[in-house]
């Protein structure tokens, strides 16, 4: 039986905690892990070392809470998903009738590369609602932009307060609404440079080729490599799937190697591609989900010319 405010509920309880003090931070997260702990269910804390320790400390000895390295759970959204899901049937599988976590995501991930952690936070609405999860995602309003902020509130279906409500935000928006709506991509610092390599309608073996020949060893090797499989992907599947030409072009920069993949078709039909293991063959799902563990970041972008891919090897984080 569950507890607390998610009595009753059927699937995935998701909240957003809005603080803007630790006190605010602790008054909500502590009775939460608690009230977990008493009613018997595993409660977990996923932050950042500083808001683990200021947890840690706030709690009584013995507290019976689970601190995860929560750096290492959030290096990219699919890994995210995948570690939760499988933490998540673990204790199912113990017999949990409720699961409470409270997590954070690390500071960098709210700026060059929040696109994709939007897209995250909208996808789990649907990725872990087959679980009796009961999560609240912290979000300090002193440091996230207004846009961070605004997406944290249509993704997130309630908001817990230190009063102990729990609140519906008015902006919700349900997952395949929100994520297939068309998103700004960001202009990396590299491409406002001139290409370095810039085909049309490349095979996939000439797309690995240039990115093979862009390695100066600013990136790791095994970056590299993965950059090869991702970009091979796009490009097969802009052939396959997409609205012809094709064009890739590539910027070689000091600590990363971005590439773009274009093509005038309409994008992946499933909203979902990328995030889950969800897309069939025929809509170049695969590809996505592939590039989506291969590479750093991945932002996707429907535009008036088509659909755009662009991906990131090496360091993905650039002033915004």
């Amino acid at each position: 039986m569950r507890t607390g405010a998610a009595a009753g509920h059927v699937g995935y309880y998701h909240e957003a905690i809005l603080f803007d003090s630790e006190e605010h931070l602790l008054a909500v997260v502590v009775p939460f892990l608690l009230g977990g702990v008493e009613a018997g269910e595993p409660a977990v804390v996923g932050f950042g070392a500083r808001n683990a320790e200021l947890v840690r400390r706030a709690l009584p000895a013995g507290s019976g809470v689970t601190f995860l390295p929560g750096g290492d759970v959030y290096a990219r959204p699919t890994s995210a998903i995948r570690a939760y899901r499988k933490l998540l049937a673990g204790y199912v599988a113990e017999g949990a009738t409720q699961i409470r976590i409270v997590g954070e995501l690390p500071p960098q991930t709210l700026g060059a590369t929040w696109d994709w952690w939007a897209r995250y936070e909208a996808a789990i609405n649907h990725a872990y609602d087959d679980f009796p999860l009961w999560s609240m995602c912290a979000y300090d309003t002193r440091v996230a932009s207004p846009q961070v902020l605004a997406d944290v509130a249509r993704t997130h279906p309630r908001e817990a307060r230190p009063d102990g409500s729990h609140l519906p935000i008015g902006d919700y928006t349900e997952p395949t609404s929100f994520l297939a709506e068309p998103r700004a991509m960001l202009l990396d610092p590299v491409q406002r440079t001139a290409p370095l390599v810039e085909l049309t309608d490349p095979t996939a073996a000439e797309a690995r080729a240039a990115v093979q020949a862009a390695d100066r060893g600013q990136v790791p090797a095994d970056d590299v490599e993965d950059l090869k499989v991702a970009v091979s992907e796009m490009v097969t599947n802009a052939l396959r799937h997409g609205q012809p030409p094709t064009r890739m072009r590539l910027w070689s920069g000091p600590d990363r190697i971005v590439v773009t993949v274009q093509d005038r078709g309409d994008g992946p039909k499933d909203p979902y591609a990328g995030l889950l293991p969800a897309g069939d063959g025929a809509t170049g799902g695969l590809g996505l989900w592939i590039s989506h563990q291969s590479c750093n970041h991945v932002a996707l972008h429907r535009h008036d010319d088509g659909f755009t891919v662009r991906l990131t090897a090496g360091n993905p984080y650039f002033p915004v």
